[in-house]
Order: structure tokens, then C-alpha cells, then sequence
């Protein structure tokens, strides 16, 4: 047995600022231009060399799976246990997974060129941003990360009680002939497509500040520019959970 001590490593949740969808692949999956950042949002990912198995805690571990449906565990190319306390909420857009698995991917040493990218986001398309974390360009599938200069900014999360299934908001995007949406998300009107309701939640926090705020990703999460957690509280009340977050300069 291994006589490495555990290793506590954190797992910065993402955000998709902007996305254009620029082209679709003979195999059906979507190119994109988009604009990531990572959060200082993250779960915590306690990896124990030599010993076996995942064990999901937290307030938000209810429902996260244990075995190889998890990316954590599908990143993992050698013996050792993993703990995950999850503090990234589900089912927002927010790459929790991407980032657990992230963040296994960097204590092996993956690497970070373009083939160790390439590598990284076979396991999921969000898997080799968070790799290299930051601020940062991101194309083809998912693949081509351009590191950007950081810039430090905070948003308010709104995550609905609502789950939008990421491949249904691309396929409702190719049924709508793929749209450009007049803000920084194309995949916007698809997302609402698919989760009419998302366009209510819309409209709430709107109302509430004053911004118009941008769906991340295919959502189901919600945001706007700088801390608005006082106006917005209200809508906790509603099931929504509200996190002010700032941008970090790295996933580390």
C-alpha cells in the first residue's frame, strides 16, 4: 500500500461568457468560438494514492454517480481513492464534473499541448479548459484552448431548479436552423426551446437588476455582470440558488 499522503486539490467551476457555434462536424458535433473563465466557485477533490473507489459528500453530492459515469474516475490512470466534496451545484452549465476530472488530469501530470488537450476533452468537451484554467479562447470541440489575459470580474450566478440536457439544446439548435442569438450565446433560444420556463427566470432576474443576463452554455444557469445577490435573494425562495463568484487566473 501506498504511503503518499492524501493530496486536497480544488476543482474551479467555469463559465461560458460567450459562445458562437461556427460549424458542425460530419460526425454531428458542434464546432464552437467561445469565451471561458474560471470561477472561484469549486469543489474539493482529495485524491489518496494507492487506494480505490470514489465517495461523492457534500451539499450537493446527492445524485452525482460513483462509477465510471463520473469523469473524475474515467480521468483516472493509476491506483488511488477519491473523495469529492461537492460545492459546484448540478445541472447549471457550470462544469463541476469537467473540473473534478480536471483536476485528477493535473495531479497525474497530464499534459497540457495539444494532444494532451485533445486527450482531455474526449472525456468531455468542458475537460480540457479547466485543464488549463484561466481566462481563455476555446474552439473546435472543446479542444483548442488560447489562454487569454485574466481579467478580474464578478458575476451572480442564478442556477433555476431545472436541468437542460446539453446534446437537446444542440439538436433543438440545428431544428431552429441554427440561429445566431442577438446576444453572446447562440445557444440561447435553442436552451429555451428545449426548458421553455428558462425564458421566466430570464425575465426575473432581469426585472430584479436591471441587466439583461446571459445564459451560460446550454444553462441552465443565469448570470450577470458584478454582485447582485441582494436584489436577486428573492428568488432563492423560488428554489433558485444565487452565488456571487469571482474570476481566478487559474485552475490550481
Amino acid at each position: 500500500m501506498s504511503t503518499e499522503p492524501p493530496i486536497e486539490l480544488r476543482a474551479h467551476a467555469k463559465l461560458t461568457l460567450s459562445l458562437r457555434i461556427t460549424g458542425v462536424r460530419d460526425d454531428g458535433f458542434h464546432l464552437i468560438d467561445a469565451e471561458m473563465v474560471t470561477l472561484d466557485l469549486h469543489d474539493l477533490v482529495t485524491v489518496t494514492p494507492g487506494g480505490s473507489g470514489l465517495t461523492v459528500v457534500g451539499p450537493y453530492a446527492r445524485g452525482v454517480p460513483t462509477d465510471d459515469r463520473n469523469l473524475a474516475v474515467r480521468a483516472l490512470d493509476r491506483a488511488a481513492a477519491i473523495t469529492i466534496d461537492k460545492r459546484i451545484p448540478r445541472g447549471g452549465g457550470l462544469g463541476g464534473g469537467s473540473a473534478d476530472a480536471a483536476a485528477v488530469l493535473r495531479w497525474a501530470g497530464h499534459p497540457t499541448d495539444a494532444a494532451g488537450l485533445e486527450q482531455a476533452a474526449r472525456l468531455g468537451a468542458d475537460v480540457a479548459f479547466c485543464v488549463v484554467g484561466g481566462r481563455a479562447r476555446v474552439r473546435g470541440i472543446g479542444e483548442l484552448v488560447a489562454p487569454l489575459p485574466h481579467v478580474d470580474r464578478t458575476v451572480t450566478l442564478v442556477i433555476p431548479p431545472l436541468h437542460v440536457s446539453t446534446p437537446a439544446a444542440y439538436q433543438a439548435w440545428d431544428r431552429l436552423g441554427g440561429p445566431t442569438a442577438p446576444g453572446p450565446n447562440d445557444l440561447e433560444p435553442a436552451a429555451i426551446a428545449v426548458r421553455p420556463e428558462l425564458a421566466r427566470w430570464r425575465d426575473l432576474i432581469g426585472d430584479a437588476t436591471g441587466r439583461t443576463p446571459v445564459l451560460a452554455g446550454s444553462g441552465a444557469t443565469w448570470f450577470v455582470h458584478g454582485e447582485h445577490s441582494n436584489a436577486l435573494a428573492a428568488l432563492g425562495n423560488e428554489g433558485a440558488e444565487v452565488v456571487a463568484a469571482r474570476t481566478v487566473p487559474g485552475s490550481t
